[in-house]
């Protein structure tokens, strides 16, 4: 079974407390997985149009859907964090096009480099990544979230120990 953070995810933006909301998929190769966001979330989608000049260097070419994101709270989703550089630079974009304040989640917080940095000088509110990679968390910024995936490991053992599928509690969470 796929085991995957979705869920959690949702789960953060639900408890809280985040309103007037729009997911946006950080490049056009992940909007399938914001437009799954989106639905669960029920909010408008957003993409960021990227061009990569060099490698590890991204440039926001435009915003598809630059009206959904006007006015409202950006939730920026992406499956990893790795240089933070794509996610920050989106995030300034965002803002330049009227997003009220950026949040940045992540399944996998990889933040190599200059990530760190990057991420604690960057406009976004919050990142929020859960600890299927580990950091010290005394040396994260404040900014930065890290939510345990111990209840979707705990959950996956007593699935494969009764012969049911992982895979059915993101479906039914989509509905």
């Amino acid at each position: 079974d796929h085991l995957l953070a979705g869920p959690t995810l949702v789960d953060f933006v639900n408890q809280s407390g985040i309103d007037d909301i729009c997911v946006v998929s950080p490049d056009v190769g992940n909007v399938k997985m914001a437009r799954n966001y989106a639905d669960m979330l029920h909010a408008p989608l957003a993409i960021v149009d990227k061009r990569r000049p060099a490698p590890n260097v991204s440039e926001v070419m435009s915003i598809i859907g630059e009206k959904e994101v006007r006015g409202k709270n950006v939730l920026l989703f992406d499956d990893m964090i790795d240089t933070a550089g794509t996610i920050c630079n989106a995030s300034q974009a965002l803002l330049d096009r009227g997003a009220r304040e950026v949040y940045a989640l992540a399944t996998h917080g990889v933040l190599s480099g200059s990530a760190l940095e990057r991420l604690a000088k960057s406009p976004i509110r919050e990142v929020v990544i859960t600890n299927t990679i580990a950091h010290r968390l005394e040396d994260l910024p404040a900014k930065i979230k890290v939510l345990s995936v111990a209840p979707l490991l705990a959950q996956a053992i007593e699935r494969i120990h009764n012969h049911q599928s992982v895979s059915i509690l993101f479906k039914t969470m989509a509905h």
